[in-house]
């Protein structure tokens, strides 16, 4: 009889302690469902342990995605990065278990860094330093600026010299290609601009003459607020921003307001023209009076360089992979127009300042006089930025913007060139 009662009681302890085993393993697991950016389940809700942390999760992701080389991402939880284990992390910000926890998941920039090793072509022809380079919007020839007073057309298909296009007195320092592709306008350090016709490599017209020292900058309107395009800025060491027509070949609005050189100028897509300045403002101005709508006074010393977030569309255009040619300048228009507001998204254009005082300012121009972020590390001077925003910016990585946004700067000692612009 004993051994009769025996065996329960022994069947009953494995049952107790395995039931014990799964509420514990039951209670370390969290149900959660995996989403991209726009919501989108990553499968079906799964319980993951309290000690999986971004790595786990990454290898998670890869898998379900099926993806052959695995990409970094990044997680979050209600608008908050996920950088420890999930376990901490629900401890310490008190997210309740009780429902499925939603994850989003957003891929990160991979960057893959090649030692340059063999040139792939060399392009040969000016006889002085090559000051200024710009791609053509449909990313087919290539322009080049001089210290030989040349501006000289390139194809890039066969590596090979247009044009030569002479009529500067001076060096070129700038070069600007509008957005539909139809001109090509260049500044010198005598002060005058040259529009150039880049199907015949001919000078368009007479010189735009106006301002008073050589010229820092020019930037075209975006194609998609104006088509065909007609309206450019420029920026000059005599401390002014003068709007072009290259069709009424005259100046139509002088920007003045700034106390030393304008150094830098950029044309935003939403109408707004923005100039930065030796001394140390950067001015906001709208293109229909040319009234100064508001000014950025945060940078310490001169601000060398500009930057948009928008900067590649509003570049290239309509232009894009694709290689389509457009019959109107309406349909060009409306083209340009959509590549523009997906790029920008639901946020508002930004723009990036480079100083002398070491530092970068991110800023919301339209939304507050005040930067967004100040961005500092480097140790020497600022003179280049650009800017390169990734399509589909989401408001969850809004507040880290150094880390995030993938500013990408490029600094140039070259002294000879930077102190010219002094």
């Amino acid at each position: 009889m004993m051994e009769i009662d025996e065996q329960p009681m022994e069947m009953n302890n494995t049952i107790a302690t395995t039931t014990t085993m799964n509420m514990n393993t039951f209670n370390n697991n969290v149900m959660c469902l995996l989403t991209d950016s726009e919501g989108t389940p990553l499968g079906a809700p799964m319980y993951l342990p309290q000690n999986a942390g971004p790595l786990q999760l990454q290898e998670i992701v890869n898998k379900l995605l099926n993806n052959e080389e695995k990409l970094p991402y990044a997680f979050y939880i209600l608008d908050k990065e996920l950088v420890v284990q999930l376990g901490n992390y629900l401890e310490k910000n008190k997210v309740s278990v009780e429902k499925v926890l939603r994850i989003i998941y957003q891929p990160q920039a991979v960057f893959r860094i090649r030692p340059v090793n063999r040139c792939s072509s060399t392009i040969a022809g000016h006889i002085e330093a090559v000051l200024t380079v710009s791609f053509s919007p449909d990313g087919k020839h290539l322009a080049s600026g001089s210290g030989d007073t040349t501006v000289r057309l390139w194809d890039l298909n066969t590596q090979t010299p247009l044009y030569t296009c002479t009529g500067h007195k001076n060096w070129v320092l700038c070069i600007a290609w509008s957005p539909d592709g139809k001109h090509l306008v260049s500044g010198s350090k005598a002060g005058e601009i040259l529009s150039w016709d880049p199907q015949t490599g001919k000078q368009s017209g007479k010189p735009f003459n106006g301002h008073k020292k050589w010229i820092t900058g020019i930037s075209w309107e975006p194609v998609h607020l104006r088509s065909p395009c007609r309206r450019f800025v420029s920026s000059s060491k005599d401390g002014d921003a003068r709007i072009w027509d290259v069709t009424l070949r005259k100046c139509v609005m002088s920007l003045t307001g700034h106390t030393l050189a304008v150094t830098c100028v950029k044309w935003g897509g939403d109408g707004m023209i923005y100039t930065g300045s030796q001394d140390r403002t950067i001015k906001v101005w709208e293109t229909t009076h040319g009234k100064l709508i508001r000014e950025l006074k945060d940078h310490g010393h001169w601000v060398n360089s500009l930057a948009l977030s928008t900067e590649y569309v509003l570049r290239t255009g309509a232009f894009d992979h694709t290689g389509k040619q457009y019959s109107s300048p309406e349909e060009m228009k409306e083209a340009a127009l959509v590549r523009y507001n997906k790029m920008k998204g639901n946020a508002p254009e930004r723009l990036v300042s480079g100083s002398d005082d070491f530092t970068m300012f991110l800023w919301e121009p339209f939304v507050s006089k005040q930067p967004k972020a100040q961005l500092t590390g480097h140790q020497q001077v600022n003179v280049i930025l650009c800017f390169n925003f990734v399509f589909g910016f989401s408001k969850i990585q809004g507040l880290m913007m150094w880390k995030r946004i993938y500013i990408y700067i490029y600094i140039y000692i070259y002294i000879y060139i930077y102190y010219m612009y002094r």
